[in-house]
């Protein structure tokens, strides 16, 4: 099995102006991509795509993922094709429905946000490939749209999910998935049958990327991925990642703690290693191997805590190479 790729994230709550010199940074470092995200209301995902892009001169830049809704997918496709067509190869073009409460915010909350995102997919990957689309959807309706200069190469379209319906959904109208942190690898082998089953029910047999989001640290001392992991199984929004790992009366005594920190306190080391890739180098390396041997084709790593250009050099050091050699 050829070892992943593997992506740094530059999370949307850095300051914007180091975008340019950690593409740059990262590039140098070895890593294969760099991803970013559009998360409401900081810097927009294009022109930050197009800022990391210019930046470097190959690392392949991700975006992952900008809300289906915000933009008309006519508009999406303009955007992606003068990326596709200024950086050929090396722009990934990621889509989702947004988290609800921004989208409804802003007025565009669909009733049925997986026929709202399909639909965009299959109007977008029309028009990237150059064709003149005419579609009558309950969300996307073009007549006779057609791009002037579609890229010859058009950048893979992959979507943003995390359950059944959207995984399926994502098999028969992308090129690709990605799953968002976090990613245990029991999680990622039910994804990838969800998505499967929404390939067959199309008769895709063409290639299909799988990015796998994982929350990282590299730091003997676990404390502050603790916090991290105590408020996503606080909060319960990552419900969908957790129920295939056999540990529901677990995670249920956890969340009855109630306080984050006592939650932070009690999470068993075993568990921390499943739901990151955090500790000394030799952890970190492990848990991703184990992510990507579970079906990733990409690792992103998030890096938490107050140090991410720290993260940066000190993963590229001492983990990607046991990540090459794997």
């Amino acid at each position: 099995m050829a070892p992943p790729g593997v992506g740094f994230t530059f999370t949307p709550d850095r300051p914007i102006g180091d975008l340019p010199r950690v593409a740059r940074e990262a590039e140098e470092l070895g890593f294969d991509q760099l991803w970013l995200w559009e998360d409401c209301f900081l810097s927009g995902g294009i022109a930050t795509s197009a800022t990391a892009l210019a930046a470097g001169t190959t690392i392949t830049v991700g975006l992952g993922i900008m809300p289906a809704v915000f933009r008309n997918v006519a508009a999406t496709a303009m955007e992606v094709a003068t990326l596709a067509n200024l950086y050929p190869g090396r722009f990934l073009a990621g889509l989702g429905h947004g988290m609800a409460g921004w989208m409804d915010q802003i007025g565009a909350l669909p009733e049925r946000p997986v026929r709202q995102l399909e639909e965009a997919t299959v109007a977008l990957r029309a028009l990237l490939a150059g064709g003149c689309v005419t579609q009558h959807g309950d969300y996307v309706r073009l007549r006779d749209v057609q791009l002037a200069m579609p890229p010859p190469e058009p950048p893979p379209v992959l979507l943003g999910v995390r359950r059944p319906f959207g995984l399926r959904a994502s098999g028969r109208s992308a090129d690709g998935t990605i799953l968002a942190e976090p990613t245990p690898p029991a999680y990622l082998r039910a994804a990838r049958e969800q998505i499967d089953r929404g390939r067959a029910a199309a008769g895709r047999i063409d290639d299909h990327l799988i990015v796998a989001f994982v929350r990282t640290r590299l730091d003997a001392d676990r404390s502050q991925i603790r916090q991290v992991v105590a408020a996503d199984l606080l909060s319960g929004a990552t419900a969908a990642h957790l129920e295939h790992l056999g540990r529901d009366d677990e995670l249920a005594r956890l969340r009855a703690l109630g306080d984050r920190d006592a939650v932070a306190h009690a999470i068993p080391d075993d568990l921390l290693d499943v739901l990151t890739a955090s500790g000394d180098a030799e952890a970190v390396t492990r848990s991703l191997a184990a992510i990507a041997a579970a079906g990733a084709d990409v690792l992103v790593l998030i890096p938490h805590g107050d140090d991410p250009d720290d993260q940066l050099s000190a993963l590229a050091r001492d983990v990607l190479p046991a990540l090459r050699t794997a």
